[in-house]
């Protein structure tokens, strides 16, 4: 399957700021997961998805009160149960902020499951991700 790209918005809000007046690190790295999230529960079941780590948010532009962000993620690698997504923010136009997100498919008490999904990368840009996700630390 090729991967395919989840889009979400958020607005930055006031209580979004850290004392640089600009976006809090640890808020948007709660929607960056929430985003990768959702982009692996779309292709699977969401009750066996758990996160297991994040991979080097890169923060290369500063976010602004009252910015609106748009939020790309997609899944760009899969193994037996792990799925990786990337995720990536961006705005005014610009990339700022982006990163890998590990999830493992589980069963109930936690043990991995198989998911039975493969990611084929078709463009330039999935095949440099995907390349660069298989490579990441389990």
């Amino acid at each position: 399957m090729e991967p395919i790209t989840i889009i979400s918005h958020h607005m930055v809000k006031n209580e979004d700021i850290n004392h640089h007046g600009t976006l809090y690190a640890g808020r948007v790295s709660d929607w960056l997961v929430e985003a990768g999230f959702i982009a692996t529960a779309s292709l699977a079941n969401p009750e066996n998805i758990v996160c297991s780590q994040i991979h080097g948010l890169k923060f290369s532009s500063p976010i602004y009160c009252g910015d609106i962000i748009r939020i790309d993620s997609k899944v760009v690698f899969t193994g037996r149960s792990r799925m990786v997504s990337y995720v990536r923010v961006v705005v005014h136009e610009k990339r700022a902020v982006e990163g890998f997100i590990t999830f493992f498919y589980v069963d109930l008490q936690g043990k991995s499951l198989p998911h039975g999904i493969e990611i084929t990368p078709v463009s330039e840009e999935d095949k440099e991700l995907f390349q660069k996700a298989s490579e990441l630390p389990r």
